[in-house]
């Protein structure tokens, strides 16, 4: 369990077997390739310009919100829009081809060099809160490892991936990864739900570049079986973890931070978009 920790910028990997909802957001100025995203403004009188977006995928009903700038001259907003939206559609990554993994980072890159270098030292407490991820470049090779690939997905575990967060606590250096899975059964008994938390503590390392060292994975039934204590994983012993893979650790540069938006790349090149949750 405790090399689920790729998917959120570590260096270890494994295998599972994804079926990610779309996380979606879109603009009514910008082009999508895809035609399953529905673009609703708020209720309300008609002749009052909206100050959001809710943007829904069709197929999992699912929406997040993205604020519509205000000034359309204004670069950071814009910017932030226009990145949301090159990764809409995307099945956070599932479904990216080569031409959508090059459009998300050029956007990025965009919108990393119009914000300038993020200093933690200063920023830190935007880092507070309960973070979704909504867009991993490594996703689109099948693999959780990036530029240096780990297994194929979907070969060795029966295990369908959902909704991942980062909670950050910034007073007591907590930085958890929540994992949603469905751990597939023999039929006919349903799958089971489970929550897995993996507890870290981070430190910053420079100004922009934070180390997570991991803790201990915790997993939680729901559903179902939600009434079910919590059961910790236990780690296996730094003896017996792979040469590559046994300090527990791993970092990654946030490039773009500010109330509701983080944009990050990891030590294996991969690009991620959060979103505040």
């Amino acid at each position: 369990m405790a090399s689920l920790l790729n998917l959120v910028h570590h260096p270890a990997s494994t295998s599972l077997s994804h079926s990610l909802p779309s996380s979606s957001s879109s603009s009514s100025s910008c082009f999508f390739p895809r035609n399953n995203i529905n673009v609703f403004t708020p209720k309300g009188n008609k002749h009052i310009k909206p100050s959001s977006l809710i943007v829904k995928a069709a197929e999992t009903d699912e929406s997040i919100t993205i604020p519509i700038p205000s000034n359309p001259f204004d670069t950071i907003p814009n910017l932030k829009l226009n990145l949301l939206s090159a990764v809409s559609g995307l099945n956070r990554g599932l479904a990216a081809n080569e031409e959508d993994l090059q459009k998300a980072d050029a956007a990025a890159k965009e919108l990393e060099s119009a914000g300038g270098l993020v200093d933690l030292s200063e920023d830190l407490d935007k880092l507070q809160g309960r973070w979704k991820l909504i867009y991993s470049s490594a996703f689109s090779s099948r693999t959780l490892g990036g530029s240096r690939p780990g297994p194929p997905i979907g070969r060795l575990l029966p295990i369908t991936l959902g909704q991942v967060y980062q909670r950050i606590d910034i007073l007591s250096k907590d930085f958890d990864n929540i994992v949603d899975l469905q751990l597939g059964t023999p039929w006919p008994v349903p799958p089971v739900e489970v929550t897995a938390t993996l507890a870290h503590k981070f430190e910053l390392v420079g100004s922009s570049k934070i180390k997570i060292v991991f803790d201990k994975t915790t997993v939680k039934a729901t559903g179902n079986l939600s009434q079910l204590p919590p059961l910790e994983v236990p780690r296996i012993p730094d003896a017996l973890r792979p040469p590559t893979n046994n300090t527990g650790t791993g970092d990654f540069e946030i490039t773009y931070l500010d109330s509701d938006t983080r944009v990050t790349r990891g030590d294996r090149g991969e690009l991620r978009v959060f979103v505040i949750s």
